[in-house]
């Protein structure tokens, strides 16, 4: 199970900035993928070696003028079910409005701990201003400047000593969810697959506070469905459908082995589907995409050529992934769908003999060597697979700063030529030998 930052507050506190600094500062650790778009509200982040999700809120709020307040209070109600820790970001400049008391409010009868974090504190009087803050009855306040980023390392420290400890399951049946924009089928599929017959299928309940660990054991295939939907009374959500989701997503993405993602045929792929994708790639996930509602395509010998060439082109650079057309309503190969996602969870743990690795990727090196850099070339000497939950390879080589991301992407091609690492993210290392 995640761990989830929420940020809450109402709209022009810095909340964006803030989230983006959060998100941002992974990049001298992780590689961030080029291309993804800039719409994504949710995003990965890190501190002192605990990994968790940030949320913002304030990229899913509606424009209109009369649902602007409610949906802002809708999505703190949800925020505060959802969500490990809740950040309310408050703006020392405007003191406190009408709608932070309001917000105040809702935090005050959660049990989840809150953080008042006072943003566009950049001197020693505005320090004095934040003060009025300890009003909200919330405990301590933490000014920070969103901007600059100062304060943030404090407000971090304290944050993660709230997360959970997740614990590794140690060979457990493989976990599978599907994810997806609401109303595209997910729940219809799991109901196909299950069939009625509830007495084969085990719900397994206290797994975790709202996801459904489901046992299904049919077929001769074995593992654990992890379902999300229809299990929140719904009458809270009405505006906020996407940002629901999107929660949901993400508990039920970063608890998973395989990430079905399934995607409308009439829509295609949206970008909200494009952002999971890459969060399930940089969860190193495995990933299916499933696309429902094939019957209402016309169709020629060419159709399914294109749509996949389509999908492969947004997903770029990761699109060694198994696109599965399917047809919920007409049961069309709805079982290929566990067939698929079993063999990526297979190709998860695939674990290459490192004699094996250094025949085959050797010569392929000797033939076309990483490019020199001034007058410098670079030898590697010897490969091995890493120890890891996904596939992870060390490539040893007397310059490795001298690598560069091309490279990289040729050496991924070829190890997936040679072995079959469909649907699975790879992480590809050069290190000094």
């Amino acid at each position: 199970m995640s761990n989830i930052i929420a940020i809450v507050g109402r709209p022009n506190v810095g909340k964006s900035t803030l989230f983006n600094r959060l998100t941002e500062s992974r990049k001298a650790i992780v590689d961030d993928f080029s291309g993804v778009t800039r719409d994504r509200h949710y995003g990965k982040a890190e501190w002192t070696n605990r990994e968790f999700t940030v949320i913002d809120t304030g990229g899913y709020v509606a424009n209109s003028e009369d649902v602007f307040e409610a949906a802002i209070r809708e999505q703190v109600v949800i925020a505060i079910e959802e969500a490990t820790v809740l950040l309310f970001m408050v703006d020392v400049t405007t003191g406190i409005t009408d709608l932070d008391d309001e917000i105040a409010q809702l935090l005050r009868r959660s049990k989840k701990p809150v953080f008042i974090v006072v943003n566009k504190v950049d001197n020693h009087q505005l320090e004095n201003d934040a003060t009025v803050f300890y009003g909200f009855g919330l405990g301590e306040i933490y000014t920070i400047s969103s901007m600059t980023g100062s304060g943030t390392g404090d407000l971090l420290d304290q944050v993660i000593t709230h997360f959970e400890d997740i614990p590794e399951e140690e060979n457990a049946l493989p976990k599978i969810t599907i994810v997806g924009r609401p109303n595209v089928g997910k729940s219809s599929l799991i109901n196909a697959l299950i069939g009625k017959d509830r007495n084969i299928v085990t719900p397994i309940a206290g797994t975790t506070r709202d996801s459904i660990h489901i046992h299904y054991n049919q077929f001769g295939h074995e593992f654990m469905f992890i379902d999300t939907a229809g299990l929140r009374k719904k009458t809270k959500v009405k505006e906020n459908i996407e940002f629901y989701s999107v929660m949901r997503t993400i508990k039920a993405l970063e608890e998973a082995d395989v990430v079905m993602l399934m995607i409308d045929a009439e829509d295609g792929l949206e970008s909200q589907d494009v952002n999971i994708f890459h969060l399930a790639e940089k969860n190193k996930k495995g990933i299916v995409i499933l696309v429902n509602k094939w019957d209402l395509i016309e169709k020629n010998n060419k159709t399914i050529k294109e749509f996949e060439d389509q999908i492969r082109y947004k997903l770029q650079p990761f699109t060694d992934v198994p696109i599965v057309f399917i047809s919920v309503l007409n049961k069309q190969r709805i079982f290929k769908t566990i067939e698929t996602a079993l063999e990526v969870h297979k190709n998860r743990a695939k674990k290459i003999p490192t004699s094996k690795l250094n025949d085959i990727m050797l010569p392929i090196i000797e033939n076309y060597p990483p490019p020199a850099l001034k007058g410098k070339y670079i030898k590697v000497k010897y490969i091995t697979q890493i120890n890891a939950s996904s596939p992870m390879f060390a490539f040893f080589c007397n310059l490795p700063q001298y690598i560069k991301e091309p490279y990289k992407r040729f050496i991924e091609n070829k190890l997936r030529e040679n072995f079959d690492f469909a649907g699975v993210p790879i992480q590809i290392y050069f290190r000094q030998k």
